[in-house]
């Protein structure tokens, strides 16, 4: 194996785990909505529940627009942190920020990403020790030990304010997702990023700053792996339940 190549899983096992993290939010959000309607039959209450249940992670991604918006000396107008229907989707809050330029709109945009995840790792290995509970869990299930991986996860839970800092994790992980607002600058960003690494790779421009770099970050990128896994799991564990308690609501 090439040594560019060796550094790319920490790469895409912590871009396929925002990924799915991304679609798990998106089932959690849904989810609660069709829970509370069914309950209520109010299309509010949907709404504010979504708030509710996320509302530090909403609180963050919104300061995290405000706090990059003023590091990038673009000026900031309303800080709202409300939910509001906006058509089929609801928008939590929202910061109104001075458009000036692409690329300083795309890092405003990406800022609650950034931040979030930023926060997921150091509260997930700070916190849960993310790296040896995944460990843990990867050697238990291999074993097809499923009692013993479900203790290891429990235990990670039953330390002291565990299950507030798992409440943290968890909203900051669905909350810091970019919205579609969020995602409109950094499409052409992106577009001509990806062209400029193609046609740099295709004219066989050297790679070691980029190994280099990746190197660099394989800890990092290790560590955020594993607090996202433990993220996924504390949703994929939310929408059993919520599965559970839908099911039992239609009886």
């Amino acid at each position: 194996m090439t040594p560019f190549a060796a550094t790319l899983p920490p790469l895409v096992g912590a871009l396929t785990l925002l990924l799915l993290l991304a679609w798990l939010s998106r089932q959690v959000s849904l989810y609660v909505q069709h829970l509370f309607f069914a309950l209520t039959r109010s299309h509010h209450a949907p709404t504010l529940a979504i708030f509710l249940l996320f509302l530090p992670g909403v609180v963050i991604h919104e300061a995290a627009h405000w706090g990059m918006a003023r590091l990038l000396g673009l000026r900031t107008g309303k800080f709202r942190v409300w939910p509001k229907r906006q058509g089929r989707h609801i928008g939590l809050g929202s910061v109104s920020v001075e458009s000036r330029h692409v690329v300083l709109d795309s890092l405003v945009g990406i800022a609650p990403l950034l931040v979030g995840t930023a926060l997921v790792a150091i509260i997930g290995n700070a916190i849960f020790d993310a790296p040896q509970l995944a460990t843990q869990l990867a050697a238990q299930l291999g074993r097809g030990d499923l009692r013993a991986a479900y203790g290891a996860f429990r235990a990670a839970l039953d330390q002291p304010n565990g299950l507030l800092w798992a409440y943290l994790l968890f909203t900051i992980a669905n909350a810091m997702m970019p919205s579609a607002s969020d995602r409109e600058p950094l499409k052409p960003v992106l577009s001509y990023t990806l062209l400029a690494v193609i046609i740099y790779i295709l004219l066989g421009m050297p790679l070691q700053g980029a190994v280099a770099a990746l190197t660099w970050l394989a800890p990092v990128l290790a560590n955020l792996t594993a607090a996202l896994l433990f993220v996924a799991l504390l949703d994929g564990i939310t929408l059993a339940a919520l599965f559970v308690l839908r099911l039992a609501l239609l009886r």
